[in-house]
């Protein structure tokens, strides 16, 4: 049998609609949701969150209401600490959720942050679910599409997270390489999050300037920037590069499948690996200047 979730009815909010998907991802993808204030009926419900009064993560009690709760958790963020406490959800995963979701979550839920007019947030694109909704049976359906929602974003930032772990030996492997022969580019068989890795290996100070990889059956060639939130470059593509494509670039660059530089000269791509590294070589970019 799926597990039953008990939440409160009427308008959702982002914490029980995050905490249901969490739940979801990581416990029981076919898990149900049971929306209402009815304590007889919550205490059947295998797991509640957001109602009943109760946070007890050993009976699956997620409440944060009660006066007698004094902490900083919304029903998403107590969620997220059983999960991790039962071996549900791997620490570097519970790690990236809470910093790119749910401690955010959390302090618009219990007051402590105010969403920004003007800068969505997801707090603010799972409030505007229930806009649309006039009977309990449209707050369900709406709850269950926010919830949908909220499922995709998790499990992107666990596949996010799972990606870069398992691309770390190799983004390491290609520093060690790159700075052995000395060449300003970092050498990737395969795309994965890399700048995780890149900059927590000392890759600020690391004498690469570009990583080369392949993506959607083409190569590309991509400027790193001086620190990993930075839209900068430590050293940008040439300036002759900038908004061309196709023919146009491919003359220019002097090298035949040059598809795409950006205007801001932080990417170009080619059709082949042996045809960016010419356009590399030819450009003098293989290595840093003297």
């Amino acid at each position: 049998m799926p597990i039953e979730v008990a939440t409160h009815s009427g308008s959702f909010h982002a914490d029980d609609v995050l905490a249901f998907a969490l739940i979801r991802v990581f416990v029981d993808a076919d898990a149900t949701i049971v929306r209402t204030r009815d304590l007889e009926r919550i205490a059947e419900a295998d797991i509640a969150v957001d109602v009943g009064g109760e946070f007890d993560a050993e009976r699956c009690r997620f409440d944060h209401h009660q006066a007698s709760y004094e902490g900083t958790r919304s029903s998403a963020g107590m969620v997220l600490d059983w999960l991790e406490a039962e071996g549900k959800v791997r620490p570097a995963v519970a790690g990236a959720l809470r910093d790119e979701l749910v401690d955010n979550v959390d302090a618009v839920d219990i007051g402590a942050h105010t969403p920004v007019r003007g800068i969505p947030c997801f707090s603010t694109l799972v409030g505007i679910h229930n806009n649309t909704a006039e009977t309990p049976e449209d707050f369900l359906e709406n709850f269950l599409a926010a919830s949908a929602m909220a499922e995709r974003v998790v499990a992107g930032v666990r596949h996010g997270v799972e990606r870069a772990i398992e691309s770390r030996a190799a983004v390491i492997a290609a520093m060690q390489d790159a700075e052995e022969v000395g060449r300003a580019v970092l050498f990737l068989d395969q795309y994965g999050p890399w700048k995780g890795a890149y900059f927590g290996n000392g890759g600020a100070d690391h004498p690469t300037d570009y990583v080369l990889f392949p993506g959607d059956g083409k190569w590309r060639v991509v400027a790193i920037p001086p620190r990993p939130d930075s839209f900068d470059k430590k050293r940008p593509l040439p300036a002759e590069w900038a908004g061309l494509v196709d023919e146009e670039l491919a003359e220019v660059v002097g090298v035949d499948g040059a598809v795409f530089c950006h205007k801001n000269r932080f990417i170009a791509v080619f059709e082949t690996r042996d045809q960016a590294l010419e356009a590399l070589e030819k450009w003098g970019l293989m290595r840093r200047p003297a």
